[in-house]
């Protein structure tokens, strides 16, 4: 559903030069007009925050609501929280910088903003004024990756951080909620969006953040009785059977695919405690971790 154009003169999705900071960082511009082609794919990579400025008709989608805009809007994302947008006219313009919270590193804590945390709204319309200012602010991030300044990295800094102090001066657009039996199926969409994106574990340091149904409901700003609700009604289990069923597959994968110990495969996991995974996989699997491995292996 989202389109963003791929970068231009790049063989991959970041500049050569400057690997490590900007590794961390990068800026693409957004246009499609009738009767031109852009190469285009959906932006899905992890751990990225995103901050984008759309111009023309958008609708955006998250949790059980939706949301349209007629004009410019700026809207930000962070990589806990899934969400859509389309472009529901025919003309694209726009801009759109990813970066990691490593960017910021000691310099600020960017998931404190506001507009980056769950429950806040973070779409806001712009007026014209305001949208050729946050056009210039993403031309600046274009330009700035062309030079060879020793101090990039903290211009491109303060560029976001001026994204984010315009938008905390605005108010934000107002939502809709969708019908009721739609956003049911669009809560539980979210959700298992959500808990997919902590999958696959793929190293040690790698660990699952979101454990509780509680932890999903707050991430994707609904109550959690509606959460429960939603999910039991589209797929006929609770949000902890949805939860712990992935779990489990993902814990059988690393005990036959890997020699991880098995106290860091309950820490990948999620779990404060070894017997508290230990129980849990002899509940679900009727053996322990290690049976099974011996077992299997």
């Amino acid at each position: 559903m989202e389109v963003l154009a791929e970068p231009i003169k790049q063989d991959g999705w970041m500049p050569t030069y400057d690997q490590r900071a900007m590794g961390q960082f990068n800026v693409f511009p957004i246009n499609q007009t009738p009767g031109s082609f852009v190469n285009c794919k959906p932006y899905n990579r992890k751990g990225f925050y995103k901050v984008s400025l759309l111009n023309g008709n958008t609708r955006l989608y998250y949790a059980d609501k939706d949301l349209e805009i007629n004009r410019s809007a700026l809207l930000f994302s962070n990589p806990f929280v899934p969400y859509s947008w389309e472009h529901v006219g025919k003309e694209q313009s726009g801009y759109y910088c990813v970066f990691t919270e490593a960017f910021f590193d000691d310099h600020h804590q960017i998931r404190e903003y506001p507009v980056f945390q769950p429950g806040n709204n973070t779409l806001f319309e712009l007026s014209v004024s305001e949208t050729n200012e946050v056009s210039l602010i993403f031309q600046r991030m274009l330009e700035e990756l062309e030079t060879d300044f020793a101090y990039r990295s903290n211009v491109l800094r303060n560029l976001i951080l001026e994204l984010v102090y315009k938008a905390l001066k605005m108010q934000p657009s107002a939502s809709q909620p969708y019908p009721e039996s739609n956003g049911a199926i669009r809560v539980t969409s979210l959700f298992t969006e959500l808990l997919e994106r902590q999958f696959p574990i793929e190293s040690r340091s790698q660990r699952m953040r979101l454990k509780f149904p509680a932890a999903y409901a707050d991430h994707l700003s609904v109550h959690i009785n509606h959460l429960n609700r939603s999910v039991k009604k589209v797929t006929g289990k609770t949000t902890s059977q949805m939860i712990a069923a992935r779990v489990m597959q993902e814990a059988r994968i690393l005990l036959q695919h890997t020699d991880w110990n098995i106290s860091e495969i309950s820490w990948c996991l999620g779990f404060e405690e070894l017997p508290h995974f230990i129980n849990f996989f002899k509940k679900n699997e009727e053996l322990t971790p290690k049976h099974f491995r011996s077992k299997h292996c």
